[in-house]
Order: structure tokens, then C-alpha cells, then sequence
């Protein structure tokens, strides 16, 4: 079973620069604390200050590691200035059509 993240990021008016660089920082160094994955940003083109990020992960378990660690606390701690609300989420793939 493929599990993924989804985030969805509503960022202060005029701070959607800082917020990018700050979530790429953490998917950088999620990346580099757990290999093998990736991670998409994108962002509503009808409201610009909301974004939705997603990636795939090996297991629930490993999600669960993620958001206990220092890494994400710091990470989301660096971004959270630029927040007005975040959802984090787990979803688990249920149908695939390629």
C-alpha cells in the first residue's frame, strides 16, 4: 500500500516567497534524512496564497517517524510565521488509472 503526505498551506498575504523557501529547506532535508522519496509543492492559481504539498512515503510508520522528529518540528517551526493555517494529512492510494 503507497501512503503519501498532503499538506495544505494557507500562507500570510505577501509572505508566499518566504514560505517557499522555507518549505523547500525542509523538503531538502527530509529528503536527505529519508531517501528514496520526493516531494511536489503546488499552488492554487486561484487563491495565490494557498498550497498544497505532497509526496509518496514507504509506510504509515515512517510518516509517524517524519512528524515526531526534530527535523520536521524545526522545519514546520520555520514556516509557521508565514502561516495562516496548515492541515497535514495521510492519505493511502485506493485506485490508480495510468
Amino acid at each position: 500500500m503507497t501512503v503519501y503526505t498532503l499538506g495544505i498551506w494557507l500562507v500570510k498575504p505577501g509572505r508566499e516567497h518566504d514560505f517557499v523557501r522555507a518549505w523547500e529547506d525542509l523538503a531538502r532535508r527530509t529528503k536527505e534524512a529519508f531517501p528514496g522519496g520526493h516531494a511536489l509543492l503546488m499552488r492554487d492559481r486561484d487563491v495565490p496564497n494557498r498550497f498544497i504539498s505532497t509526496g509518496p512515503w514507504e509506510s504509515v510508520e515512517q510518516i509517524e517517524q517524519w512528524r515526531g522528529s526534530s527535523l520536521f518540528s524545526e522545519g514546520l517551526a520555520g514556516i509557521r510565521d508565514t502561516l495562516e493555517h496548515f492541515e497535514p494529512h495521510t492519505l493511502e492510494q485506493v485506485a490508480v488509472q495510468e
